[in-house]
């Protein structure tokens, strides 16, 4: 019985399906800490916790991230996260799939928080202005 060879395009096939089975990836993680640490974290309006806190990610792009802790200014930041060198098309189609191991990139941000100003803390003046029209209309006149 003769030995039958297998189709330039077979083997080629058969490598491509081995390499997709056998491939590493690109592992997206982001480390979140603030000066003072403790303070709670929510990206793209999803709660993370306390800092320093990391979370997975899947995409590159601007992140709004809100930062806000008890005696500190709520802090707002639009946060771009851009992708390193091999996650540019076309290059990511390999790096995403054929490398033979795995890829974690990483991104560390660090944000200060300022002590919020008693004098101007508009939400303490606004619930004493509260308490003051409630004990005038319980007292009447």
């Amino acid at each position: 019985m003769p030995v039958r060879r297998l189709h330039p395009v077979a083997v080629i096939a058969l490598l491509l399906a081995i390499a997709g089975t056998e491939s590493g990836c690109v592992h997206r993680r982001m480390t979140i800490r603030t000066d003072p640490p403790g303070a709670l974290v929510e990206v793209d309006g999803e709660r993370l916790g306390p800092t320093p806190v990391s979370t997975d990610f899947l995409y590159y792009g601007t992140r709004e991230i809100t930062l806000s802790a008890p005696g500190y200014e709520t802090l707002v930041v639009k946060q771009p996260v851009a992708p390193p060198w091999y996650q540019v098309f076309p290059i990511e189609f390999f790096a995403d799939n054929l490398l033979p191991f795995r890829v974690t990139n990483r991104h560390d941000f660090v944000y200060r928080m300022q002590p919020r100003d008693p004098q101007l803390d508009v939400e303490d003046r606004l619930m004493d202005r509260a308490r003051s029209f409630r004990s005038h209309s319980q007292v009447g006149g």
